[in-house]
C-alpha cells in the first residue's frame, strides 16, 4: 500500500538548472577511460511484449555492477585538495556505497560507509572489498534502519572527523556523473520517443531528464517506483514534497525516504510522468532477465522495465523506447522470493 505522507515542502525551482547538459557532458569526460561504456541490448522477444523497439542500457554491468559508480566518481573528482586529505563519508544500502568505496580507492582518498544492517549482503562484501583497497582510515559502520537514522549518523561522524558528506543522490556532482548514463544511450540510439528511468531519491532521473530535454526535447522521461515507496511520485502530482518511512519493498536500492533539494525541483520541471509499480511486477521482471535475456539484474534496476511493461498494454510508448536498467546487484539468496513473487505465491 502506498505509504507516502506529505509535507509542507515546496520544490525551490531556483534550483532545478543546478545541473546542466554541459555539467554532465563535462563529467562524461572525467570518467572517459575510469568507467565502463555499458552496452545497450535489444530482444526480439521484449520488443514484441512491449509492442516497440526497446534499448537496454545495460547498468548492470557498470563498474561496482550499478550506475551510482559514475555519480560517484564525478563527486569525488570536483573535491579540492583540502577535501580529498580529509577523506569523504556516504551512506547507503549498497550501490551507492560500493560507488563510493570503489571511486575513493581509485583516487586516492579514505571513505567512510555508513551501511545498515539489513543491506544486502553481496553489497556488504563488496563495499568491504573496495575500502580494503582504499587509503587507511576507511572503514564501513553499521546501523539499525529501525532505530536510527542514516543521515542523523552520518552528519555526526562527518562534523567529528572533518568528512566531506557525498550523498546518494541530492549533489549536483553525483547527478551530473549519473546523468552519463542517459547521455551515451542518446548517442548510441538517437530518436528514442521515451526514456524509462528508477527513482529511489531522484538523481539519476533527473540527470537523465536534463539530458533530453537537452538532446531530444520530444522524449517522454519517466520516472517509475515501488509502490511502497511512491513519495517521488505523489510529490510530482501534487507539488509537495511527501516522505516515506523504511519502505516494506524488494526494491532496496529505492527505499530512499524523499527527493532531494536538487532533486525534487529537477524532477517537477523535466520529468514528464512518475508512476509506482508493485513488488510482485518487479520480481517477475528480474526473472524475465535472467530467464530471456540471461542477464542478472536487482529489482531496483528494473524499476523502469516494468513501468513500461505495464504501461505497454495501454499504447502510447511509442516506437523507439529506452529504458536504464541501473543494477546487477542481487543477492542469489533472494532468488526463492523473487521466484515465489513472479509465480503469485508470496505477497
Amino acid at each position: 500500500m502506498p505509504g507516502a505522507t506529505p509535507t509542507d515542502i515546496l520544490p525551490d525551482l531556483s534550483l532545478a538548472d543546478a545541473v546542466t547538459i554541459e555539467d554532465v557532458r563535462a563529467a562524461a569526460s572525467r570518467l572517459e577511460g575510469v568507467s565502463k561504456r555499458t552496452p545497450v541490448l535489444t530482444s526480439r522477444a521484449l520488443s514484441e511484449i512491449i509492442g516497440a523497439e526497446v534499448f537496454l542500457k545495460c547498468e548492470n554491468l557498470q563498474r561496482v555492477g550499478a550506475f551510482k559508480f559514475r555519480g560517484a566518481y564525478n563527486a569525488l573528482s570536483l573535491l579540492d585538495d583540502k577535501a580529498r586529505r580529509a577523506g569523504v563519508l556516504a551512506f547507503s544500502s549498497g550501490n551507492h556505497a560500493q560507488g563510493v568505496a570503489c571511486a575513493a580507492a581509485a583516487l586516492g582518498v579514505a571513505a567512510t560507509i555508513v551501511m545498515p544492517s539489513n543491506a544486502p549482503l553481496v553489497k556488504r562484501r563488496a563495499t568491504e572489498s573496495y575500502l580494503a583497497r582504499a587509503p587507511e582510515g576507511s572503514t564501513l559502520v553499521e546501523y539499525d534502519p529501525q532505530t536510527e537514522v542514516r543521515e542523523e549518523i552520518g552528519a555526526r561522524l562527518a562534523h567529528e572527523r572533518g568528512l566531506t558528506i557525498i550523498p546518494p543522490y541530492d549533489h549536483p556532482g553525483v547527478i551530473a556523473g549519473q546523468a552519463t548514463a542517459a547521455l551515451e544511450l542518446h548517442e548510441e540510439i538517437p530518436g528514442l520517443d521515451s526514456l524509462w528511468a528508477p527513482c529511489g531519491g531522484g538523481g539519476l532521473l533527473s540527470g537523465s531528464a536534463i539530458v533530453t530535454r537537452g538532446l531530444r526535447p520530444e522524449c517522454r522521461v519517466i520516472g517509475v517506483e515501488p509502490e511502497a515507496g511512491d513519495d517521488a511520485t505523489m510529490s510530482f502530482r501534487t507539488g509537495r514534497l511527501h516522505e516515506v518511512s523504511n519502505p516494506g519493498t524488494i526494491a532496496d536500492g529505492a527505499r530512499t525516504p524523499r527527493l532531494g533539494r536538487y532533486t525534487f525541483p529537477m524532477v517537477r520541471r523535466n520529468v514528464d510522468e512518475m508512476m509506482s509499480v508493485s513488488d510482485a511486477e518487479l520480481a517477475r521482471w528480474v526473472m524475465f532477465c535472467l530467464e530471456r535475456l540471461r542477464i542478472v539484474v536487482e529489482p531496483t534496476g528494473v524499476l523502469g522495465l516494468a513501468g513500461l511493461g505495464r504501461r505497454a498494454s495501454a499504447g502510447g510508448v511509442g516506437s523507439r523506447v529506452g529504458v536504464i536498467l541501473t543494477g546487477g546487484n542481487l543477492d542469489l539468496a533472494m532468488i526463492p522470493r523473487v521466484e515465489a513473487l513472479a509465480a503469485g505465491r508470496q505477497t
